[in-house]
């Protein structure tokens, strides 16, 4: 099936796709479906059109040091938070799209490295969620891990992906204000550092920082 025009009709999951098409090309993809879809009540709904933002698939990575209980932050430039309150510079974790061939954990590695300059000895799962599936197909799969915090900080980043990333640690304490005071407003750190609210005492005693 051609992903520029596809007009065949195919049944997925109790759902009908009538006409899928590519109409626009760039740095992402939008996908545009005609579609219905099984209904609860039973039948099917009326025909709709809807449009799909394709950009990928992502890992992120809260990086936590046990030992300092400390938790390394990422302030960069982002697009989509140009109209948001506190601007277009936003706290953030380590994150990164899948690369072919690579599984979360490859991502994982390689971003710490490109982005933090520095290595993560352990990964922990977190959870896999969906952004914004109204709108778009992206996939977060979301670990915490440990690193060394005295050696995360200063300017990185890929100059031929345009990233421009100040990095510097925080203590765990300071993180959570930061989270209260809504310093720390994208999804993927408000969902870890939630996670770590519940998980910290036994992930020190698991990574060695207590008895």
């Amino acid at each position: 099936m051609s992903q520029q025009d596809n007009t065949a009709t195919f049944t997925l999951l109790d759902v009908e796709v009538l006409e899928h098409r590519c109409v626009y090309q760039g740095f992402f993809q939008m996908q545009q479906y005609r579609l219905r879809h099984r209904l609860f009540a039973g039948g099917w709904s009326e025909v709709m059109s809807r449009e799909l933002f394709e950009r990928g698939h992502a890992v992120v990575v809260m990086p936590y040091d046990p030992l300092r209980d400390k938790i390394v932050l990422l302030e960069q430039f982002r697009i989509g938070a140009m109209s948001a309150p506190g601007g277009p510079w936003l706290l953030e974790f380590v994150a990164g799209m899948y690369k072919e061939g690579e599984d979360a954990l490859d991502v994982a590695r390689r971003e710490v490295k490109e982005e933090m300059g520095c290595e993560v000895a352990e990964l922990e799962f977190i959870t896999e969620y969906l952004v914004s599936p109204g709108g778009t197909s992206e996939r977060i799969s979301l670990y915490c891990g440990r690193v060394d915090a005295s050696q995360a900080e200063g300017i990185h980043g890929l100059d031929e992906e345009h990233e421009d990333i100040r990095v510097s640690s925080a203590s765990y304490d300071e993180a959570v204000r930061l989270l209260e005071q809504g310093r720390i407003n994208s999804a993927a750190p408000i969902i870890a550092l939630q996670w770590l609210q519940s998980h910290r005492q036994r992930l020190r005693r698991q990574w060695g920082a207590l008895s």
